[in-house]
Parts: structure tokens; sequence; C-alpha cells
């Protein structure tokens, strides 16, 4: 077998060739480097059979379309994957031959609910649902994502063998690939959690705003040939958790409020803003949410912020599960100009825990 690496950044695309017959398979090929991959094809005289994308990429522009466009390689991905162009779709327990190997395809949503992990050998390709060691996980605050899912899919790993090497789809702090033992036993989303204390965990972490990442989503669901398609930024970690967060932010103060200091404006004619940053789903657990409040989640405040033309100096209360999320979209706020944001203390925690 012929195993590789091609990308010099955090993207990383693998090829999978047999010596023997040169049939080739690339996993989650990035569309700038087209060119780059049909070079090497051809200087190392392979044939490119399949192309395999692990999920419908949020930070770069797929090359699968393209490669097929000019290979005539299949094109998989999951079986619900949006892109209209995959030729060969799959799903949990289905086996594909090819460059001498059975890529065998477990389906592992969370980060989207696309999203494929793929055992080849002791080789294991985890997209963006499993990074490396403190890294983490790709972020589940993206359309599709889903911290629950991604939970579930968690526990498929108590099934696989401990010596499968992990190699996934970005890698941005120069870590190296290794053992599934050591990611469970180092990695903090691989640390023993019940589902709640697991969605918890990813709730209360600062994520970051995401908003030029839709447009990524939107090109890799139309099956874009074009580079320029979205901006993207370059040396962004932003499939990482808190991988957009900008470091700026973190020196802008933010004010705080009660829950009573709440109560008591909520009840009067003169009424704040009160900004709910979690997600819609997050509204109908048992947490509830506060009457009147508008729903803007983290991953899409500064797009619906700035549609929705608000005046800079409107009274704001910014409101998540627990706080953490709401600092960090207080910050973004008061970094576009608005003047009067704070956030709720304790988050929807505190806020129910004192009945209301």
């Amino acid at each position: 077998m012929i195993f590789n690496q091609l990308n010099d950044d955090a993207c990383k695309t693998y090829v999978i060739a047999d010596e023997k017959t040169r049939e080739t398979v690339l996993i989650d090929p990035v569309i700038i480097y087209t060119d780059n991959y049909l070079e090497y094809i051809e200087s190392n005289n392979l044939k490119l059979t399949h192309v395999i994308d692990t999920h419908t990429h949020a930070d770069h522009i797929s090359a699968g379309p393209s490669l097929v466009a000019a290979t005539g390689c299949e094109y998989v991905m999951y079986d619900k994957a949006p892109a209209k162009c995959v030729t060969r779709r799959v799903n949990e327990g289905d086996v594909l031959k090819a460059a001498g190997q059975e890529f065998r395809f477990l389906h592992t949503p969370g980060h989207t609910r696309d999203s494929l992990s793929i055992v080849a050998g002791k080789l294991f390709f985890t997209g963006d649902f499993l990074f490396l060691d403190d890294g983490g996980a790709g972020r589940d605050d993206l359309p599709g994502g889903d911290p629950s899912a991604h939970w579930d899919s968690f526990q498929k790993l108590n099934n696989l063998p401990d010596d499968l090497m992990v190699y996934p789809a970005h890698e941005y702090r120069n870590r190296k690939p290794s053992l599934l033992r050591k990611q469970k036993m180092e990695n903090p989303h691989l640390k023993p959690r019940t589902r709640a204390e697991f969605i918890g965990y990813i709730e209360d972490l600062k994520l970051g705003p995401a908003d030029w990442m839709k447009d990524v989503l939107k090109a890799n669901y139309s099956c874009s040939t074009d580079p320029d398609a979205a901006f993207i930024p370059k040396d962004s970690p932003a499939c990482e958790v808190m991988g957009t967060l900008d470091p700026e932010l973190e020196k802008i103060k933010v004010n705080y409020i009660g829950f009573m200091q709440l109560a008591d404006k909520l009840n009067k004619n003169d009424k704040p803003m009160v900004i709910d940053v979690r997600e819609e789903y997050e509204l109908h657990d048992d947490l509830g949410h506060i009457d009147g409040a508008v729903n803007m989640p983290m991953g899409h405040l500064m797009h619906m912020i700035r549609k929705a033309d608000i005046e800079k100096d409107t009274d704001m209360v910014v409101v998540c599960r627990s706080g953490a999320r709401a600092e960090t979209a207080a910050r973004e706020l008061v970094n576009e100009g608005y003047k009067n944001v704070s956030v709720l203390m304790g988050g929807m925690i505190s806020w129910r825990e004192a009945g209301n």
C-alpha cells in the first residue's frame, strides 16, 4: 500500500494506493490543491478511482467535484449528504473495496449530520468527528451540528480496536497521528461523561463567530468547482472548538446583570432586548427560555444582528445556558459598536434556579 498525506497546511488530504494495480483513493481533497493532486497522480503513474469526503466541509471547498470532472472517478459521501454530484452514497457498515483495501464506513454525526469516519486496515480516518489530543473534535455549532449526536457517535469508539491510528481531516498545531488508545486517554472530548454532561461541556465553550463558514457550506452543497466561490480566511483553525475566537476580544470587558435585576427590568415598560445565543432546539429543553427573547444562535449572531439594523444604544441582555457563550457574544457586540450590552450572570441555569 502507498499511503501519504499530501497537503502542507492544516487541512489534511490522504492518499491510499495499491502498489500493483495503481488504483488510488483520495480522502478529503481541497480545491486549491487540485492541480497538485493531479500532478502527484500522473507523476506516480496512479489511477484515481475514488474521492471520499468525510463530511460537507465548512472551512474549505472540496476538490471532489473538480477531480470527478478531471478523471471520471467516483465521488463518495454519506447517504444523505446534500451535495447532488455525489456518485456513490454510503451508510453505517458499508464497505468500499478500492486501492487494494476495504474501507469500512461509520456514520459519526455531531460536527455535521453527514459525518463519516473510515476504518481501512489499521488506519482510522475521522474527518472532523475526532481531532488529536487537546484539539478535541470539530465544533458542533455549525448548521447540522448537534452535541447530543456527537456523544452518540463517540460511543461507537467502544467497539473499535485501540490500536487504530487516528488521522483527522485537520491538524492546526502540529500534533502527530497517534493510536486511538491514546486519544481515549488524553482527548478532552473523550473524557467519560453522560450525554447531558457532554452537551453541557460543549455548550459552555466559547466557540467564536463563524458567519463566513455558511458561504463555504453553500459552495460545497452546490458542488462548486470555483476556488473563489466563498471567502476563506487564511490559517484559521476554524473547525476546531474555539478556533475562530479573536484573542483581542478577550481584552474587552463586559457588564453583567443578575437574575433579580433582569426580572425587575422585564416588568417595566422600557424592557431590554434579550438575545438568547443558544441553538434553537435548546430553547425548548428543560431550562426553557425567557419570554420575548430573540434567538440569535452564536454561529449566526453577527450576521443576524447586522441584518436586524438595531440601534447601537439599545439596551441588550445576552443569555445562554450558563453565561459562557453569552460572554463571548457580548464581546462581539461591544466590538461591533453596541454600547449597552450586559450578560445574564449564570445564564438560564441561574434564571431557572431562582424560580423564574
